[in-house]
């Protein structure tokens, strides 16, 4: 048996369920991503905590969605 890449969610072991822990990994995923910044373009745009984001190149703090920029 092949064994299964667990993600971020792989903390939880065999707690939660399966669909659960897939959908924790889809979100910590996308929210640990970079992103462009909109002043800059440059792929550096970090998240700083719930819904504000920060370029690592310009420096310009701004606020978002929670996980994403999309």
């Amino acid at each position: 048996m092949a064994k299964k890449r667990k993600g971020s969610a792989g903390r939880f072991g065999a707690r939660y369920g399966a669909r659960l822990k897939e959908k924790v990994s889809e979100v910590e995923a996308r929210q640990r991503k970079l992103y462009k910044c909109p002043l800059c373009h440059k792929l550096k745009v970090k998240r700083l905590s719930y819904g504000l984001w920060q370029c690592g190149v310009c420096n310009t703090k701004f606020a978002g969605k929670a996980y994403s920029l999309d």
